[in-house]
């Protein structure tokens, strides 16, 4: 007698309970890269809201901005330079002084050698501090905010190596969503034609570009 060998495949109930697993582990992935994105955006938030509270710290106690400190050798232990003095961090030396005048005096943590700095977030992790993204640090007098051209003023440029994406929601939580304009906006130096479109207050901030290395400034 010829036995007939049937095969056997998986049925709609158990297809059916393989796809609500690949969802489950799908929108676990997600849902974690989402958690991790936003702790970044916390982080910055919260580093760079620290810096300022520092300066404004260190600018009480002193009577003069850190980095610019002329008397910073006198009465800061284990600082290697002064400043200028005359109100403005707006020289490579200052810029580079900024970090160790500030963690000398306990404002900040972490140990910076106080070498001179160029205002273009190329600055040794030795030198100035970084952000979560490991992009350089920068504090100078100067016009690096998208919609602030020759307007200068003290700003703390957040630095490099941010997804425009991230850029964008930092901006969304703490200020008006707008590149180029309010109290945080996007830094001119790095990348701007792909990490914003339009300009003024009809900028928005080019999320489809999918540029990876933007960064932002917060104004004093």
């Amino acid at each position: 007698m010829n036995t007939v060998k049937r095969q056997t495949g998986f049925t709609l109930v158990e297809i059916a309970i393989v796809l609500v697993i690949v969802g489950l582990i799908l929108g676990g992935v997600l849902k974690g890269q989402e958690m991790i994105a936003n702790a970044k955006v916390r982080n910055v938030i919260d580093q760079t809201t620290g810096i300022q509270t520092a300066v404004f710290a260190f600018q009480d106690r002193f009577r003069a901005l850190p980095g610019d400190y002329s008397r910073a050798t006198t009465n800061i232990p284990g600082v290697t330079g002064n400043g200028g003095g005359n109100g403005q961090v707006n020289t490579n030396a200052e810029r580079g002084l900024f970090w160790q005048h500030l963690s000398s005096a306990g404002f900040i943590t972490g140990s910076y050698d106080g070498a001179a700095a160029a205002n273009n977030l190329t600055c040794a992790s030795a030198t100035c501090a970084s952000n979560a993204f490991n992009g350089a640090m920068m504090y100078s007098w100067g016009a690096s905010a998208s919609g602030m051209t020759g307007s200068n003023a003290h700003e703390l440029r957040i630095g490099g190596s941010i997804p425009v994406s991230i850029v964008a929601e930092i901006d969304r939580k703490i200020d008006d969503g707008v590149p180029d304009t309010g109290t945080f906006q996007l830094d001119s130096g790095r990348n701007i034609a792909t990490c914003r479109s339009g300009s003024g207050s009809a900028s928005t901030y080019n999320i489809t570009s999918g540029q990876q290395d933007c960064g932002g400034v917060r104004r004093n």
